[in-house]
């Protein structure tokens, strides 16, 4: 796995500013439900072009699952060292960042990125309610039991209050069980525009997922 330290992906204009190698977390925080109690939706409309299979042995990074990439995304394995003083970016609640895949190549400012929690016992909800809980930033999450590929998943919409720039913005998130422990897929982005275009990159990820 390539080894790097996290970068910090900082909000809006400070988006390219980075502090070293890989990128921070963005998701997270205390639950709830929107005004109708619906449960998330993850924008669906838009093609998108298939790209390379990423999670196999020998792909970019090596995961307990397998899906597509939208084209032109560009993945990276991160090992996050513990006793680097950016370590605490790459954790969130009791997942840590494995894999980040990168927009920009494809002309979007944001990632997918993809996070290992512990127990193979733990159900999806139980992961992405911790996942959620890591970011002190996010509210209004609302969760639904879906699939993803062939397998039972949770997933949330929240939203992310950015308060150096007085915004909120919405993320998806969801998780699945593996025998190596629950998974997390996380979409974020610069703001809720870009989010709402990379999410056919995220429903791409999500239909195509199987165990590795």
């Amino acid at each position: 796995m390539m080894r790097c330290a996290i970068r910090a992906l900082l909000p809006a204009a400070l988006t390219a500013v980075v502090l070293a190698g890989c990128s921070s977390p963005s998701g997270g925080g205390d639950t709830g439900r929107n005004g109708d109690g619906a449960p998330p939706r993850a924008a669906e409309s838009g093609a998108v072009e298939k790209g390379v299979t990423l999670g196999a042995p020998g792909s970019a990074c090596e995961l307990p699952v397998t899906f597509d990439l939208a084209a032109d995304w560009k993945p990276e394995a991160v090992e996050v060292d513990p006793g680097s003083e950016f370590a605490e970016l790459g954790q969130q609640g009791s997942a840590t960042m494995v894999c980040e895949i990168d927009a920009k190549p494809a002309g979007n400012i944001g990632y997918i990125r993809v996070w290992q929690g512990k127990g193979s016992g733990t159900t999806p909800r139980a992961a992405l309610e911790d996942f959620v809980a890591g970011d002190p930033d996010a509210s209004k999450a609302v969760y639904a039991e879906i699939r993803a590929g062939s397998l039972a998943a949770t997933e949330v919409e929240y939203t992310v209050n950015v308060e150096l720039l007085d915004e909120k913005k919405t993320q998806h998130a969801f998780a699945v069980s593996t025998p190596d422990g629950p998974v997390v897929m996380h979409l974020g982005g610069l703001d809720s525009q870009e989010h709402e275009e990379m999410l056919p990159a995220y429903e791409l990820a999500k239909r195509t997922l199987e165990l590795g």
